[in-house]
């Protein structure tokens, strides 16, 4: 039979907290890829989906046609979304020219392992959750609903968690209590149909195993159980998304100027990064590129041949007078300039103040007299060249079969310029990724314990990368690079990312960054 899917998402899903400040709750991450590629995935090549948009629609709608060229959606905007007159009954009613026929209801925050049963009758799907006061329950006997229940402290022992997801094969009379129009059907949305339908004829339960993703708590947990062995770590960040489907990589970000200039940069970085294939204003997809994140496999010999490769890439530039100037005070801004502000935002964000303190036992003074210390000068002096930008060892595949590196994840511009920068803040990534790997941060292998004048801080770090970076820094010595000077940025770098990371990682960055940047400028 033939049926559409609607799946509605106009919700500002202010359950999730900060995790929808910038995307639809549709989009949040399992498993790197969205809930929304999870609840699309289960159904057929040919299947619709009608898509309520409203909170972030457009990116919805971005993210839907990027990642599914030749899926068939009908898009349909709910206006208002949020406050008076609003509600998934609103949404629904929206979606109604579209839903003449049977088709199935899924909530954006339900994800199930089951197979989607097709709308040939009316069902709903239920879950054995223990606590019911939370959700919409039904009253089942022998596999038929005889009661649907709004949520209610108290329960009876045939009762069962309504997850979200249901079949309409009667359409009719689905649509013709929902064209009540009441207050009651802007709150109940499909529950106030579903009960017309149940008034009317026979409405079956369908048992599933539940994975809940519409608050904080549930997300988390569910992430954790879809979490496959051996997929990349991702790092969360508030303003950027990076999602894996099927064979392709979307990027998302808040910033389009940034999208924008990644774009134009896949062209010059050209052999050594992934063609874009498509984009949109906040986001672009290219073909996921084969091969091992170098983070999983790096021993000593790969990291030679990895540095080989850098040489060839890194390609220096001469300037002329001007534009070295013009260059060195970009370097200026981009180091002294971004620190101050980023410093600044790392106090206010995490009610910090700049203190003399002991960081694990040696006396430090203010952040604000180290960084007077720093020799800005020599510091904005950088060797001049083509850049990645965020060159760490989760952003770099190897390819075995081809004996090729992949470079991902490239940073837009420096400070402005799409085509160079300071090679220098490349070699600095690649230490800070020797120090801080993701592989580290993921598992938590961190500790920070901050009073007010003590700071101390503890991290696991793996014995390969120790010796990796003795043998970096012998290679930049004999290329002429000051390991010193990649040091103090690296320092500076922990000092930048701490404010934009999540509490207590923030906290241990920069500790790690103050007492790194006081160690260097003592030697």
């Amino acid at each position: 039979m033939t049926y559409r899917v609607v799946i509605p998402t106009a919700g500002i899903g202010s359950r999730l907290e900060s995790k929808t400040k910038n995307l639809n709750k549709s989009l949040v991450s399992i498993s790197n890829r969205p809930i929304l590629s999870h609840l699309i995935d289960q159904f057929a090549a040919n299947t619709e989906f009608v898509i309520a948009l409203g909170y972030k629609g457009q990116l919805v709608r971005d993210y839907l046609e990027l990642a599914y060229p030749k899926r068939t959606f009908h898009f349909v905007k709910v206006n208002p979304f949020k406050g008076t007159g609003s509600g998934l009954g609103y949404s629904l009613l929206c979606c109604k020219k579209f839903l003449q026929e049977p088709f199935i209801f899924s909530s954006c925050d339900t994800l199930i392992k089951e197979k989607v049963p097709k709308p040939t009758h009316d069902w709903m799907g239920y879950s054995n959750t223990r606590n019911l006061s939370s959700f919409r329950t039904l009253e089942i006997n022998k596999k038929n609903i005889f009661q649907i229940h709004e949520k209610k402290k108290t329960h009876y022992k045939n009762e069962k968690a309504y997850i979200g997801l249901a079949g309409i094969n009667d359409y009719l009379n689905f649509w013709d209590a929902m064209s009540e129009n009441n207050q009651k059907v802007i709150k109940e949305g499909e529950a106030y149909g579903l009960k017309n339908i149940l008034d009317k004829g026979i409405l079956k339960a369908h048992k599933f195993q539940w994975f809940d993703t519409g608050n904080v708590k549930n997300l988390s947990s569910t992430q954790k159980i879809f979490k496959n062995k051996g997929e990349p770590n991702i790092l969360e960040k508030e303003n950027e998304a990076i999602w894996i489907h099927q064979k392709k990589i979307i990027k998302f970000s808040t910033d389009s100027t940034f999208i924008k200039n990644r774009r134009k940069r896949s062209k010059l970085l050209k052999n050594f990064v992934p063609n874009v294939i498509g984009a949109k204003k906040n986001m672009y997809i290219y073909n996921r590129a084969d091969g091992q994140v170098f983070s999983n496999i790096i021993n000593l010999s790969l990291f030679k041949k990895f540095l080989k490769v850098c040489e060839k890439f890194w390609k220096k530039r001469k300037l002329n007078k001007k534009d070295r100037k013009k260059f060195q005070d970009k370097c200026h801004k981009f180091y002294h300039d971004k620190t101050i502000i980023r410093i600044n935002d790392f106090f206010k964000n995490f009610k910090k103040k700049d203190k003399s303190e002991t960081i694990n036992g040696n006396k430090t003074s203010k952040i604000v007299k180290l960084l007077k210390r720093v020799d800005w000068k020599d510091l904005s002096n950088g060797h001049s060249g083509r850049f990645h930008g965020d060159f760490h060892f989760e952003n770099i595949l190897w390819q075995k079969d081809k004996k090729k590196f992949v470079f991902l994840d490239w940073r837009q511009d420096f400070c402005g310029n799409l085509q160079v920068g300071d090679i220098y803040y490349d070699l600095a990534k690649l230490l800070h990724g020797m120090i801080v790997s993701h592989d580290m941060v993921q598992k938590n292998d961190f500790l920070i314990k901050w009073t007010d004048k003590k700071i101390v801080y503890t991290f696991k770090r793996k014995k390969i990368l120790k010796e990796v970076e003795n043998q970096f820094r012998t290679w930049c010595i004999n290329e002429n690079y000051s390991f010193s000077k990649v040091k103090i940025l690296t320092a500076i770098i922990f000092l930048n990312i701490a404010s934009l990371h999540h509490y207590p990682y923030s906290l241990f960055l920069y500790a790690l960054g103050k007492d790194m940047l006081k160690k260097e400028l003592d030697n």
